[in-house]
């Protein structure tokens, strides 16, 4: 059985250096946390913001690529949790090609799933395995910190890169973070 997840945010990992995506399940109280690296953070953080960039970045490239071969991404599925390490798959579908089911990082496969406004699932056994409740329990070693570090990091990079429209919009996204 597959449980229905949606991102509910990216806080920093201070152990790993790295970043936690929170997958919260839809019809529950339990959060997921999966660790990824900072380019596919920084990457989901932009497409749950809806921010476009000058030029596709990889995960926009594969989404590109579905929808020039006319194939739509029916789901990803996070599959299975070995040596805490998470599987998961692209489900596609397409005129063009028959039904496939493609291996990924999770990280991958959530920052496209996310592009494409796909479904994303886990398997209940991983839920079981991995899953934290959302009642007030912390999730160890994850530091509140939403995507306004991955923000103010793509800020500079604006700035530096004269994108001074595109630094603009990151400069108001990061002030209404703060100011809520």
């Amino acid at each position: 059985m597959m449980i229905p997840v949606q991102v509910e945010k990216i806080t920093y990992h201070p152990p790993s250096r790295s970043y936690a995506v929170i997958l919260k399940e839809i019809d529950g109280d339990r959060q997921l946390p999966v660790i990824v690296g900072t380019f596919e953070a920084q990457s989901i953080a932009l497409a749950m913001e809806y921010m476009d960039t000058p030029r596709p970045l990889t995960h926009d490239l594969i989404g590109n690529i579905f929808r020039e071969i006319d194939a739509k991404l029916n789901a990803v599925k996070i599959t299975e949790l070995k040596d805490g390490i998470f599987y998961a798959s692209l489900e596609l579908k397409g005129k063009t090609i028959q039904d496939a089911v493609v291996d990924s990082r999770p990280s991958d496969a959530l920052a496209v799933a996310l592009r494409l406004e796909a479904p994303i699932l886990v398997k209940m056994e991983v839920m079981n395995e991995a899953a934290v409740m959302d009642e007030g329990e912390t999730l160890e070693g994850i530091q509140e910190e939403p995507e306004l570090n991955l923000l103010e990091q793509q800020l500079e990079k604006a700035i530096e890169e004269e994108e001074y429209e595109r630094a603009a919009r990151l400069r108001d996204k990061i002030k209404d973070i703060q100011t809520s």
